[in-house]
């Protein structure tokens, strides 16, 4: 899920617990956590609601003045089914962080880390990039994504996703501009000699 930064600090302090969208099929389970823009978000509950059953109370939650605007907001078309979404932020930090803060990598870990990587490579409908990445990164800390995605012959969006990608492993944290290697992914570099 995607909010836009308007919906930051309400959603960070409690206020905005609530949003409606127009989906084709549900974008989020109720029970998972999602990483937005506003932070980790735990979604409690996901239904489907008809236009006309929404409050000017719950739109209130979800950051409208009421009812009206919220259904004047809502993207997609009229046909699709509209989505209530409960959800609060989640407790404790980003796993992502703490995995990445890890300096140490045992060996059954470079295994799993190596087979994650290989399998990135091979989804990949344009050959092998996350050691071209990582070495890229780890060379360029704190260079913007529109200057890093050129080197690697890679449209900006991919480059983003891929390097989403290895944050997810812990491999890579993003800075104010630009991104660096993790601990964790200073560690695989030593233990791989370049990678």
């Amino acid at each position: 899920m995607q909010f836009e930064a308007k919906y930051a600090k309400g959603i960070a302090d409690g206020a905005q617990t609530l949003t409606f969208r127009r989906w084709t099929r549900a974008q989020a389970v109720s029970g998972h956590t999602y990483r937005t823009a506003a932070g980790r978000l735990f979604v409690e509950e996901v239904s489907i609601i008809e236009a006309g059953a929404i409050t000017d109370a719950e739109a209130v939650r979800a950051g409208y003045p009421s009812a009206a605007a919220l259904l004047a907001d809502l993207r997609g078309t009229p046909d699709l089914a509209i989505y209530r979404v409960q959800f609060r932020v989640a407790a404790g930090p980003d796993p992502r962080d703490e995995l990445a803060a890890s300096g140490d990598i045992s060996s059954a870990e470079l295994v799993e880390i190596t087979r994650k990587l290989e399998r990135l490579d091979r989804a990949s409908t344009n050959g092998p990039w996350t050691d071209a990445t990582l070495e890229l990164i780890g060379a360029s800390p704190g260079v913007r994504a529109g200057d890093l995605a050129p080197e690697l012959r890679q449209e900006l969006l991919d480059f983003k996703l891929n390097v989403r990608k290895l944050k997810n492993l812990g491999l890579t944290t993003s800075l104010g501009t630009g991104y660096r290697l993790s601990p964790r992914g200073e560690a695989l570099r030593n233990i791989r000699g370049t990678l």
